[in-house]
């Protein structure tokens, strides 16, 4: 099973996605769209950035944990990871982007 984009609507009925490994687990997610076609773009811009190892924003919590933004060819963050307890998780949820946004199947939920 590959990894798989789920497009869905949000409580304020906005649009979001999150990027799922093949376990199921959330790799990452998007932030709230008010239209479903600029989430669609959003997802776009995760496969086309996914691979660039110098759009991934590498960042630790006062609390100090570990989360990671990918963002675009213009800095604008795309997505944002869940919090690791190490570097060494955090950057395997990087590797795992990496694997899984170029190809993940797109699931609308919506």
């Amino acid at each position: 099973m590959a990894g798989k984009f789920e497009l869905f609507q949000d409580k304020a009925s906005g649009f979001r996605f999150r990027l799922k490994a093949a376990n199921g687990e959330t790799i990452l997610a998007s932030e709230g769209y008010t239209e479903k076609s600029s989430a669609r773009e959003g997802i776009a811009s995760v496969r086309l950035n996914s691979s660039d190892d110098d759009h991934y924003e590498r960042k630790e919590a006062s609390d100090g944990q570990h989360m990671f933004n990918l963002k675009a060819a213009n800095g604008q963050v795309i997505g944002t990871s869940e919090m690791y307890t190490s570097t060494s998780a955090r950057d395997n949820g990087i590797a795992s982007v990496k694997l899984n946004a170029s190809d993940a199947e797109e699931v609308d939920l919506t």
